[in-house]
């Protein structure tokens, strides 16, 4: 797709959400992190669930490490792999403590060396609690980007950086939270609502659902 184009969808999806924001909900840098490595296959709602909770007793590095695995286990038992993502958020705080004074790093490769942190938490994190306009790569994404044509790719490495190379600039840092959005609510996975899309004139998608208006 050329790059007319692809300003054209954004400059659509910016019209009809100017601001948007991740659905996840935190206070602080330190319980945005968190959050961003508890969702990991699964949904930010049961996140956002567990962590109003969570967050009430502890929500410092500090206060989760002295809770401990086990502990922390009854807070997110009802999110998926619940087991590893305590044992990863206790050393994430660990080393939060005792390396970076209780500060999220603000650059990606520090953040990658954290437990529970890949490149799409990192970027996140970054666009998120620092403003970067770094492009966090989901299911959502990396769906809504193969069909709309904007960034094709086999893997969400190959289609974050054809979107950091094709979206213009002044989109870019929120381009993640719109094609997320998109990819939520309206280009879904199995069946698309095609109908209902605002950028349907410019998706390449040869499967189109049409009737879903």
């Amino acid at each position: 797709m050329d790059k007319n184009n692809i300003a054209k969808i954004f400059e659509v999806l910016k019209k009809n959400n100017p601001s948007p924001m991740t659905e996840l909900k935190y206070k602080t840098k330190f319980q945005l992190l968190i959050s961003v490595i508890l969702s990991a296959q699964t949904t930010d709602k049961s996140v956002n669930a567990a962590t109003a909770k969570l967050f009430k007793i502890a929500g410092t590095p500090k206060k989760i490490y002295a809770l401990g695995e086990e502990k922390l286990k009854g807070f997110i038992r009802s999110i998926g792999l619940y087991n590893a993502k305590a044992k990863n958020v206790v050393q994430t705080c660990k080393i939060l403590m005792t390396k970076f004074q209780n500060k999220v790093p603000s650059d990606r490769e520090t953040l990658q060396k954290l437990p529970g942190v890949g490149r799409k938490t990192a970027n996140v994190v970054l666009n998120n609690a620092f403003g970067l306009p770094t492009i966090g790569v989901d299911t959502h994404v990396f769906r809504v980007s193969n069909r709309l044509g904007i960034a094709q790719g086999k893997n969400v490495l190959e289609v974050e950086k054809k979107l950091e190379k094709n979206v213009p600039d002044k989109f870019k840092l929120h381009a993640h939270h719109w094609l997320i959005i998109l990819g939520r609510y309206t280009c879904i996975a199995r069946r698309p609502l095609c109908g209902k899309c605002k950028v349907f004139e410019f998706c390449k998608y040869k499967k189109k659902i049409i009737n879903d208006g």
